[in-house]
């Protein structure tokens, strides 16, 4: 488990907003329009908007990117939404020692929206501290299942994703720290990170070296037209063989 102190958090959650847009959780400012819970999409439910806010996003993500495929739209979209859960999870343990309860019946995200993915908060009130647990168990188990049943994509390309957006949220929140002299707050990012990605649900999806995380799948990307592979891809050129060899 990787715990943390519990602290005061304030109701803006203003310490994530010098870390950019990607960590920015919305907290007040109430939507324009009713936005699904992630409860609801987990579950496949509905909201006065969307009928399926999964469904939705995965079209939407695949005709920004002109996916050839449903299921490379869907790996875009998990890694995506998980990037962003990450962030804010991350962000806060980091900058406040602590977590907002993320509960996904109070999380709120609008499928509807450009990258980054938007996530609001409709209630900031303290947690207990347990991070794998709220970002792991709570959301993203969910999330990779309902993806791996619905497109049929490998559960072990899903949990590189995971492990992928992880990396890639702490080398951005570290390297924020760094440049500022933040030192205590990087090593804690680094930490953090590290201990995650041996979480029983991560372990073995890849190898990082100081902020390098190297995967070991691939999360089909290379299929989008002039896609290519990502930084820390398990190929080093989109392979010639056939798409489904990527999957696993």
């Amino acid at each position: 488990m990787v715990l943390l102190l519990l602290v005061d958090l304030d109701p803006g959650l203003t310490a994530l907003r010098p870390l950019g847009g990607f960590f920015v959780l919305r907290t007040s400012d109430a939507p324009a329009r009713p936005l699904p819970t992630l409860a609801e999409t987990y579950g496949g439910g509905t909201s006065d908007v969307y009928v399926d806010s999964m469904t939705f996003r995965v079209r939407k993500v695949g005709a920004a990117l002109r996916a050839p495929e449903t299921r490379v739209a869907a790996s875009v979209a998990q890694q995506g939404l998980a990037a962003r859960l990450w962030s804010v999870a991350l962000g806060c343990a980091v900058r406040y020692g602590t977590l907002p309860d993320l509960d996904p019946e109070i999380l709120r995200w609008d499928p509807d929206a450009g990258a980054p993915d938007d996530l609001w908060l409709t209630e900031v009130r303290p947690a207990p501290g347990d991070l794998a647990e709220t970002v792991l168990e709570g959301h993203l188990r969910p999330l990779t299942d309902l993806v791996r049943t619905r497109y049929g994509i490998a559960e072990g390309l899903l949990w590189g994703n995971v492990a992928s957006a992880l990396a890639g949220s702490a080398r951005l929140l570290e390297q924020w720290a760094r440049t500022r002299g933040r030192s205590e707050e990087a090593e804690r990012t680094r930490a953090l990170t590290a201990r995650l990605l041996g979480h029983p649900l991560l372990a073995g999806t890849g190898t990082l070296t100081g902020t390098a995380f190297r995967r070991r799948s691939c999360c089909l990307y290379y299929r989008v037209p002039g896609g290519g592979v990502c930084g820390d891809c398990c190929f080093a050129r989109p392979p010639r063989s056939s798409p489904r060899a990527a999957s696993g």
